[in-house]
């Protein structure tokens, strides 16, 4: 009995072998294949140089102190129907989460990641929204929707005022309830990093 037990284990293992030997040397072959000698040409003759059209047009970051925010105004109330029309959806209509994260919640000791209780500065929340909401549709509200969202946002975490209009000028101005939480990375590498 125990030699039919060694004739299975041994038909057992050159399965294995032989399905490992055949995906190896199909691999190689694939890989053979694919590989050519002839160099490189120096353009592929497709695509063009992009224009400083094409560049303007994605160069839509925001930085921390407000470089980048464009023209245009919103108010809490403008940012409240935004909200009810195209984020309400996926954040719940108060903001507080539903197929998509919660962004309104002002605890410290959570650890909800929220608008309110993570974000260091209050024009990340302007750069997020403009380059990436809404989810099935990125890039089609207006500088003023999104000034209202942000708005209507940093209002519901008791952040701003309800009379409160974000712009250019006053929204770099707003203080972020986490902001002292972060510290700058002001790693150079080799022993300086902590």
């Amino acid at each position: 009995m125990s030699g039919g037990r060694g004739a299975v284990a041994t038909v057992v293992g050159l399965v294995i072998w032989a399905a490992f030997g055949f995906s190896v040397a199909g691999t190689l072959a694939a890989g053979q294949q694919r590989a050519s000698s002839a160099p490189l040409p120096d353009t592929f003759d497709f695509g063009h140089s992009a224009t400083p059209e094409e560049i303007a047009r994605l160069d839509i970051d925001v930085m921390p102190d407000g470089t980048g925010l464009p023209q245009g105004s919103g108010t809490v109330a403008e940012g409240a129907r935004t909200w009810a029309q195209s984020c309400s959806g996926c954040h719940g209509p108060e903001g507080e989460g539903a197929t998509a994260a919660p962004l309104v919640g002002r605890d410290p000791d959570s650890r909800r990641v929220t608008v309110g209780n993570y974000w260091p500065h209050a024009t990340t929340l302007y750069d997020y929204i403009n380059r990436a909401m809404p989810r099935d549709a990125p890039g089609t509200l207006t500088p003023d929707q999104v000034y209202g969202l942000v708005a209507w946002v940093l209002s519901q975490n008791a952040i701003v005022g309800e009379d409160a209009v974000m712009n250019a000028e006053s929204l770099p101005t707003v203080v972020m309830p986490a902001r002292d939480r972060f510290v700058p990375d002001d790693r150079r590498g080799g022993p300086e990093v902590r």
